[in-house]
């Protein structure tokens, strides 16, 4: 479905893993432990594993493939729209064989529209938004990330978007994407990310009274303490720490 030389990442030189990141990207956080826990709630055994999360930094032209030609497209349809292309898209990123556009919020709508109608682009599907929380990533920390697919080209693109915790209002796609519904609805019941525009953003998974978005990272870990055969286990955020 791609004609990108570099779409498979590593797996062109026989191994099934990531290609590696490039250097330069932004560091948001280092974390410590296997899973970044504080206060007790890291049982790896891996409390001095110390490594940085990085997002990877804008890309430069030529991005390679096709990428250009949709960028370049991208672009020109939002010129003709009277859309300054720099104040719609903060920046281009090519990373791992994926093509990311990271979009201003104000104006997602408009050019997601213009990628599902440009005929030269036609991302006709939208597989869904993923929610991202990056406590460390200030003023942005909500990140809510789209996979575009183009059945008339065979292509495949990212965009992503982000809010901060103290605002964390998207627009909603779901008038140029209807299948987005119920994906808009995960992402706002297990993250808080509202979408604004949605036609009835209600929590899908989680209780309608549930406090708290249990996929943030800030989130406790909390848990309920279990009998088993006479012995006490207690919750995860009370076990014993090994940091």
């Amino acid at each position: 479905m791609t004609d990108n030389p570099n779409a498979n990442g590593g797996e062109e030189n026989g191994n099934a893993v990531p290609a590696p990141r490039d250097t330069g990207g932004e560091v948001i956080r280092v974390r410590r432990g296997m899973f970044g826990a504080n206060n007790g709630g890291d049982t790896s055994g891996y409390g001095g594993l110390i490594r940085t999360v990085t997002l990877p930094g804008a890309a430069t032209r030529p991005y390679g493939g096709w990428f250009d030609e949709v960028a370049d497209e991208l672009e020109g349809a939002l010129e003709e729209q009277d859309l300054l292309p720099e104040n719609a898209i903060e920046r281009t990123v090519v990373d791992r064989g994926e093509l990311t556009f990271h979009i201003a919020r104000e104006h997602l709508v408009r050019v997601a529209r213009t990628l599902r109608d440009d005929p030269a682009l036609r991302f006709e599907l939208c597989t869904g938004v993923s929610g991202v929380h990056f406590p460390g990533d200030k003023g942005r920390e909500l990140h809510a990330v789209y996979h575009l697919r183009s059945l008339t080209h065979g292509r495949i693109i990212r965009l992503e978007v982000s809010a901060p915790d103290s605002d964390p209002h998207i627009p909603s796609l779901v008038e140029v994407y209807p299948a987005n519904d119920w994906h808009e609805r995960e992402a706002y019941d297990f993250f808080g990310i509202v979408f604004d525009g949605h036609p009835a953003l209600t929590r899908i998974m989680m209780p309608d009274d549930w406090q708290g978005f249990p996929q943030r990272k800030d989130y406790p870990l909390g848990g309920i303490a279990v009998e088993y055969k006479g012995a006490q286990i207690p919750a995860p955020d009370q076990r014993r720490s090994y940091s």
